[in-house]
């Protein structure tokens, strides 16, 4: 009996050229105008190339008047020989003009052609150039983050995960939506299309070799299933989920969600405190902000502070990461640092940093 496919072998064993609109690799972006006029100077060059071979050996060829060839004559000739239109007014009748125009004026011929047919030819160039770099980028992907999803969640994340240093080849973008999709790709990221709930479509963006998943889709339901999907996947990356509602956050963390923020809840409480302190709202922004004045960072514990207790650091602690765990400043099992922990401190971005 005949095997019926699997969900996930629809893209996960196809070759990679046939990846190629799924997955799509960043491209240097070329100005247009820049462009073609850069054809249409190899075009020229071409042309004034046959122009001159021609007018060289003008006296190997023969024209309908027999009155020998004048610069304008050979002008004509390679424009009507190089576009292939070839009247036969104007003949190579010499073996030396015959040779010429086998060795020199047809490969001429052929650039021309491709300088000015070169659409077609550029759309296959770049899909084999695409192929390339799909090729390349899967066999050496490793430790990334997916971003699922690029509304405005996403985009603030990937913006976040950008600022703190993380390159932008390094940083998938999945979505069904090309559009964004495309307004991704822009700023140097690699986008997968296609429906992040798939398992297939997660394989595809690298999730099981990936340190971080970002689940920052526009329904929770949705959320649900792409947390389970990626937990199944990849059993040890971090996952972070954003819910509407805080009635799904359990939901989300049972299906494998390391953390998980709920967007209107978060969104109120900034409301809120803004009505009666707005600069507590400023503060707050400019530090979820890393690449902008202050900012929370983690770092490791140096040999020379543990033992010491957080408070006495130069540094503005706010907790302490041991075992997984967060501690915050105030609770008794911060008092003294040990080896491995991990700090939660304010640091203030330099502008060499913010560039």
């Amino acid at each position: 009996m005949k095997r019926l496919p699997r969900l996930t072998d629809r893209l996960t064993d196809r070759p990679d050229h046939s990846l190629v609109g799924v997955i799509r690799m960043p491209e240097n972006l070329v100005n247009p105008f820049a462009s073609i006029m850069r054809r249409v100077i190899w075009a020229l060059l071409a042309l004034f190339a046959a122009v001159m071979i021609v007018y060289i050996d003008r006296d190997g060829y023969r024209d309908v008047n027999e009155d020998g060839l004048s610069f304008l004559d050979c002008i004509y000739y390679a424009t009507v020989s190089l576009s292939t239109t070839g009247y036969g007014d104007i003949t190579p009748v010499s073996p030396t003009a015959r040779l010429v125009n086998v060795l020199v004026i047809t490969p001429l011929r052929v650039l021309f052609l491709i300088v000015l047919v070169g659409t077609t030819l550029a759309v296959l160039t770049e899909r084999s150039r695409q192929v390339f770099k799909i090729q390349r980028w899967r066999s050496k992907v490793r430790d990334h983050v997916v971003v699922v999803g690029y509304g405005t969640k996403g985009r603030s994340a990937v913006s976040a995960v950008l600022s703190d240093g993380t390159p932008a080849e390094h940083i998938v973008v999945v979505d069904t939506d090309q559009s964004v999709l495309d307004a991704a790709s822009s700023l140097g990221l690699v986008t997968v299309h296609g429906s992040a709930t798939r398992s297939d479509v997660l394989r595809v963006a690298g999730v099981p070799l990936a340190r971080a998943v970002v689940v920052a889709t526009n329904r929770d339901d949705a959320a649900v299933l792409v947390t389970l999907t990626a937990r199944e996947l990849a059993p040890r990356a971090q996952i972070v989920a954003a819910v509407r509602e805080a009635e799904n956050v359990h939901l989300v963390r049972q299906s494998g969600a390391n953390q998980v923020v709920v967007s209107s809840e978060t969104a109120g409480r900034l409301l809120g405190l803004a009505t009666q302190t707005p600069t507590v709202v400023e503060m707050v922004e400019d530090l979820i902000t890393p690449g902008e004045g202050l900012a929370i960072a983690e770092r490791d514990v140096e040999t020379q502070e543990i033992g010491g207790s957080p408070r006495h650091l130069p540094d503005i602690v706010l907790g302490v990461v041991r075992d997984g765990k967060l501690y915050r400043i105030d609770h008794p099992a911060a008092d003294a640092l040990e080896n491995g922990d991990r700090l939660l401190y304010v640091k203030k971005v330099t502008p060499a940093e913010e560039d």
